[in-house]
């Protein structure tokens, strides 16, 4: 059976809303020619009536409505072009560009259908039903009792069968029964005999199959998925979808392996009135390897699993709480079973209040490393960090006072533990002045306390500092003006905006404070103009300098540039404490840029670059381009790192790297979809690295189809960096989804 359009002049058969009501037409209802209204004594009888004309045969006893009759009755409609009810026979018959729609908002179309007085039960023959979800039953015979329907020999897709030209077109699937059973009241449909047609080709038997048929989702089975990878070899994922509640649902899976034990998976989640919590959880009992290398002795399984939640309430309009966590039992669990490829795992809270001119936040953090060589000990736990602050406006100056109070706590079980807490107050004033120059003053000041014990077991010497108690004091004062001018240029508007800042700081005792927030630092264009370009508080950049740069734009119909570039200048003999390499160690810092340009929404291309400031050596090159359309497009990544950084400051070594992505619609419908990253690096950019030169990483190619009911993919992924029982090797899946069947 094909199911068709609806066509403007011949629509299929209908499941009649003359089926929807109980009752028998009393004949007061009918006039002659009357096209008004009529309504029935009995309220619990009562059917709104309407037509341009209404003819009655006493000798027959046959009632005729004809031109446009309308039936109404409990929130049900009928439209048809004529009515015929013969009281002799109890025979009711419609005729006509038959349209019916339901309280529930199913529709259906025909042109003839016949029905016993009562309005209530009822045969009809070659049916087709368009459902509220715009899927649509379509069937040889159906009959409804009781308000239930059971259709004999049905077919049901959720596909349109009308293509953007209007010409009917074949759904890519549909599920075909020997018998098919709906009950609106419940909006779910049940089959006997099941099977899905993909592009007409019987695929998968299903004899138990049901689901909902609207857009509320139902419990049922979900559609398997299929795939193979080195790992675990062969394997098949089952999952049951559980409505608990319109606001909460649980979805529990099993993955059959053919070379590992089954992996059991279950995720609960909730929608409250004031926010939503979601809880994930996989576990297996299998063999696996230790990251070192040794096995464990066969026979002696091992529980294995992963653990993951997040959730957040907004209490009233300005609190709120959000927390997030994840474990694993192992290092290398989430890898093998291409769970996730995180080397970190973050568990967080958070307790924040914001109003227009406060921020309060209590949070904490803890990390769990699946890095083979990092020791678990090693990794923070920060409980708690306490941050607020408090803007007001300057009474005597003009502009903003900013007022902030920090403190944080981080413990490790097997290394050095730091207690901080500072406050600060910060005023910055904006100007414009008569030429047109926007001026910004700057002051802050701050007091750090700082207390920390076995800095020793920390391996990098600059981020230990003293144990025990230390203290400083940090002032700072910057005057930043930048000047803008506007011209047209190459058929649009351009603006040329020069740029200088001036610094002061006076010495702080850097060195002797512990340093765990303010290590991954880098000159980049981000940052260039900073008050203070170390991220994090514990370490402030001291000294007397000037930063100078410019920025361009260029705003055409169709295309923008974007260019800043600029560079910064110490005052003062004073020894740095960048650590070399990171382009700032020196009294001229490297020079630091990025470009972006945009045609269309066909290209963007983004490349921030530093050049060394001796002989515009290439320090850091990072190129991201994007060509192309939502359906065919080209993803293009390259970063190198060439900063001549010592192996001893192990957050800032060097790297290179190419990324390269894309899609192309090969049909309407089709497409072919890749993916690869390959590590560059060698030994001349980090003597540590054991790559050499041309390292893969991970390859994916696949081939997808995507329509509006129905979504399939074959994916064929390499992996090249084994870590203990997640072995390098190939892995493909099949994914299959179909609309309201789920997946």
């Amino acid at each position: 059976m094909i199911i068709p359009a609806l066509q403007p002049s011949s629509s299929r058969l209908l499941l009649a809303a003359l089926l929807l009501a109980g009752g028998a037409l009393p004949a007061a209802a009918f006039a002659q020619a009357a096209p008004a209204p009529v309504e029935s004594k009995a309220a619990e009888d009562q059917i709104g009536f309407a037509a341009a004309v209404v003819e009655y045969d006493s000798n027959t006893e046959i009632v005729t409505a004809k031109g446009d009759v309308v039936v109404n009755r409990d929130g049900y409609t009928l439209r048809a072009d004529t009515v015929v009810w013969n009281r002799t026979s109890g025979e009711v018959t419609a005729e006509g560009n038959i349209r019916s729609v339901s309280p529930e908002g199913d529709v259906a179309y025909g042109d003839k259908i016949v029905v016993t007085d009562t309005l209530k039960d009822g045969i009809v023959e070659n049916l087709l039903v368009v459902l509220a979800d715009e899927s649509r039953l379509a069937a040889k015979r159906g009959a409804r009792k009781d308000g239930v329907y059971s259709l004999d020999y049905a077919a049901y897709t959720a596909c349109k069968v009308e293509g953007p030209d209007g010409c009917p077109k074949k759904p890519s699937w549909e599920v075909k029964a020997v018998k098919v059973v709906y009950d609106p009241a419940t909006k779910r449909v049940k089959y006997q005999g099941a099977r899905i047609e993909l592009f007409g080709l019987p695929i998968v038997p299903l004899p138990f199959l049901s689901h909902p048929v609207d857009t509320k989702a139902g419990s049922g089975f979900l559609v398997p998925s299929v795939g193979f990878s080195r790992n675990n070899g062969l394997e098949i994922e089952q999952s049951y979808y559980w409505r608990i509640a319109q606001n909460r649902d649980l979805t529990g899976s099993i993955t059959a392996f053919s070379d590992a034990a089954p992996l059991g998976q279950i995720k609960f989640r909730s929608l409250e009135k004031s926010g939503a919590f979601e809880v994930m959880a996989y576990g297996t009992y299998s063999n696996r390897i230790d990251t070192s290398g040794a096995v464990i002795p066969t026979g002696s399984n091992v529980f294995r699993g992963y653990v993951e939640g997040a959730g957040r309430f907004q209490l009233n309009p300005n609190w709120s709480v959000s927390a997030s966590g994840r474990y694993a039992s192992d290092r290398t669990f989430l890898r093998r079973y291409d769970i996730s490829r995180d080397d970190r795992l973050r568990s967080t809270f958070s307790a924040e209040r914001i109003d227009d001119n406060s921020y309060f936040a209590l949070a904490g953090w803890a990390v769990q490393t699946l890095r083979t060589g990092d020791r678990q000990g090693l990794a923070p736990i920060a409980l708690p960090e306490i941050d607020y602050r408090r803007r007001l406006n300057d009474p005597l100056l003009g502009g903003t006072i900013q007022l902030q109070a920090n403190s944080l706590a981080i413990g490790r079980t097997a290394g050095q533990d730091t207690q901080r807490a500072f406050g600060s107050v910060k005023w910055d004033l904006r100007k414009i002045t008569g030429l047109g120059q926007e001026v910004t003053f700057t002051a802050l000041a701050r007091g750090d306390v700082y207390h920390s014990d076995e800095n020793a077991s920390t391996t990098t010497v600059i981020y230990r500092g003293n144990s025990g108690w230390q203290s400083r004091a940090i002032f700072a004062g910057a005057m930043d003006v930048k000047w803008p001018f506007v011209g047209s240029a190459f058929g649009g508007t351009q603006i040329f905006t020069p740029r200088i800042q001036l610094v002061a700081a006076p010495s702080v005792s850097n060195l002797k404070i512990p340093n765990e927030d303010s290590r991954a630092v880098d000159l980049e264009d981000s940052n260039l103009f900073a008050l203070n370009r170390f991220p994090g508080y514990d370490r402030f950049e001291d000294d007397y300098r000037v930063t100078y740069g410019f920025d361009w734009t260029l705003r055409k119909t169709n295309f923008t540039a974007d260019i800043n570039i600029g560079q910064s200048y110490r005052l003062s003999n004073r020894q740095s404490i960048f650590p070399d390499g990171t382009g700032l160690s020196d009294k001229a810092s490297d020079i630091v840029g990025r470009s972006e340009f945009r045609f269309k929404d066909f290209v963007k291309l983004t490349h921030r670059f530093r050049l060394d400031k001796d002989n515009l050596a290439v320090r850091r090159n990072e190129i991201d381009a994007t060509i192309g359309s939502r359906g065919t497009y080209v993803q293009a990544g390259y970063l190198k790192l060439n900063r001549n950084i010592g192996p001893t400051v192990e957050d800032l070594s060097d790297r290179e790297e190419i990324r390269l992505a894309g899609r192309v619609r090969v049909a309407r419908y089709w497409s072919v979809f890749g993916s690869t990253i390959i590590d560059l690096t060698d030994t001349t950019e980090d003597p540590t690295t054991l790559s050499d030169g041309f390292d893969p990483i991970r390859h994916r190619l696949g081939v997808a189809y995507d329509d509006d009911c129905l979504s399939l993919s074959l994916t064929w992924r390499r992996d090249y960096q084994p870590t203990g029982d997640a072995r390098r090797g190939n892995s493909f899946l099949f994914r299959l989804a179909f609309r309201n069947l789920g997946v």
